[in-house]
């Protein structure tokens, strides 16, 4: 089904892979499964070999990402950028004056420096360092439009602090250790980002000449940006979108992973497995087209709110709807896994009682609004007498024959 997807709905087939997971254990082995094919990926035909990568990139990378598995997704990353842009996998190769075991060996020096200079100044910190991969330089390079030796942060460390007052303590070693560059710092502490990712980055001319990414941030800080509102993922994807419940399961996700790792043979580690199933009661429904495309709906969404959600339109056309090949009415309430077909008049517009709560036709305040939007525009005469109608049909199924209109 993945490699039927088409572009655009990637995230909506992350997240039905997550909903449909029952044992955890089973993710981390299906990434290690996908960074074997993709480390023989060459042997494959071209177009076998590029769809692979497709999916890669899609799906096995940014699931990696969330879950914080982070050497799995830049090895994931790196190797379906060779195979989807090989001659540009392979100028950025050529360009880069160190390989990969250099870059860390060059982190390591970096973070030992680092380390013996905040202790010399009895300021108490955690130092990890990974250097760039090559997707991530593209990317960058990409955002930015700028050429590879204008990057500041192909090698990088965080810093990690106990309070704020830390923060910029570490920030004044730093400084006072190596030359900053100027224009490259940012504050977000004092200015979090939108979504509340908080940190310092600055840029320094590190040793050997080179430049280094340095970011500082407290424990605080880096917990909610791995596991909060300013997840580490969505950051880095660019996203906006994701509910309160979605980000609660993957951070449950992460910590059965940790557990796993840590003590995976103890009953400790059942007790979490099983505290974690019950967390992750749907919320959502994840539904299909008939072409195998997700539609996500809010639990309770019928094939009305389906309507809506492929289109404005399509909702304000929707006859009738057929699921999983049996014709059902507009309230019927949608199932994951469902594929849903829906049936439009040529011409048509939405009936006033599918915002009836009663009548449990929408589910979704984003496809009521949509109808709400579709009867504002209309005569406000005829908004008026409807809308009289509709209240004289309620009072009469109440009982309220008498009241005074």
């Amino acid at each position: 089904h993945a490699e039927r997807q088409v572009a655009g709905n990637n995230e909506g087939l992350r997240r039905l892979l997550l909903s449909i997971v029952n044992d955890l254990r089973v993710v981390p082995i299906l990434l290690a499964r996908q960074v074997a094919r993709m480390r023989a990926a060459a042997r494959l035909p071209a177009a076998e070999r590029r769809a692979l990568a497709q999916l890669t990139r899609d799906i096995h990378a940014p699931l990696a990402n969330r879950l914080g598995i982070w050497q799995l997704k830049w090895e994931l990353e790196d190797l379906a950028f060779r195979h989807l842009e090989p001659d540009t996998y392979r100028h950025l190769a050529q360009q880069l004056d160190e390989k990969r075991a250099g870059r860390e060996r060059y982190i390591e020096g970096v973070k030992q420096t680092l380390r013996a200079a905040l202790a010399e100044h009895g300021v108490a910190a955690e130092i990890s360092g990974r250097p760039k991969h090559i997707y991530s330089i593209w990317r960058k390079m990409q955002k930015k439009q700028v050429p590879m030796e204008e990057l500041y942060d192909l090698r990088a460390v965080r810093v990690a602090v106990d309070d704020v007052a830390a923060c910029y303590a570490a920030l004044g070693v730093v400084h006072a250790l190596w030359v900053p560059v100027p224009s490259e710092f940012d504050d977000y502490i004092a200015r979090p980002k939108p979504n509340d990712y908080r940190s310092l980055h600055t840029a320094v001319i590190g040793p050997e000449g080179r430049t280094l990414e340095v970011q500082i941030r407290t424990h605080e800080m880096h917990a909610q940006a791995e596991l909060g509102v300013a997840a580490h993922w969505r950051y880095k994807e660019g996203g906006k979108g994701g509910d309160k419940a979605f980000e609660r399961k993957i951070a449950w996700m992460r910590q059965l992973l940790e557990q796993s790792g840590e003590s995976g043979r103890e009953e400790g580690g059942e007790g979490l497995a099983g505290e974690l199933d019950a967390q992750l009661a749907e919320e959502r429904i994840y539904t299909l087209t008939p072409k195998g495309e997700v539609i996500d709906l809010p639990r309770g969404g019928t094939v009305l709110d389906f309507a809506y959600h492929v289109h404005t339109m399509v909702g304000h056309r929707t006859r009738g709807a057929k699921v999983n090949g049996r014709i059902v009415p507009l309230n019927h309430a949608l199932r994951s896994g469902d594929r849903v077909e829906i049936m439009t008049a040529k011409t048509g517009e939405p009936r006033r009682d599918w915002l009836l709560a009663s009548n449990a036709f929408l589910a979704s305040g984003r496809a009521r609004d949509k109808v709400r939007a579709w009867f504002h525009k209309l005569d406000r005469a005829r908004n008026v007498q409807a809308g009289r109608e509709v209240l004289e049909r309620e009072l009469k199924r109440l009982g309220l024959h008498q009241a005074d209109l």
